[in-house]
């Protein structure tokens, strides 16, 4: 079970770090045009989902999928503040790290037996 839930987090953080770049990576680029903007996004997409389907089919093998959600969730917000950090040098504010505490509290009881 331990080793399904570890490959299901690392395949989930990889297909939100695809994702992340896909949504919003482009926006660096704003004087190409848009259609290469959509064309490149999913592109990258395609990698997205070559990791999060195999992720949410491993996963479901031991948790529900309100709980593969959740996961998912903190993951997104995770990678999303990384990504953001890096690519755009943008810093969580108070109010964000608030909510994030708040969507963990959330999985926690989800996830809680």
């Amino acid at each position: 079970m331990v080793k399904r839930v570890v490959i299901f987090v690392v395949l989930l953080i990889a297909s939100n770090s695809f994702m992340n770049v896909a949504w919003y990576g482009h926006l660096k680029y704003k004087t190409a045009p848009l259609w290469l903007a959509i064309a490149a996004s999913w592109g990258i997409a395609f990698f997205e989902y070559c990791c999060q389907v195999p992720a949410n089919r491993i996963g479901s093998a031991d948790l529900s999928v309100t709980q593969l959600k959740v996961i998912q969730e903190i993951i997104t917000l995770v990678t999303f503040a990384v990504f953001s950090f890096i690519a755009f040098r943008e810093r969580p504010t108070t109010n964000q790290l608030i909510a994030y505490g708040l969507i963990v509290a959330a999985a926690y009881f989800v996830v809680k037996k």
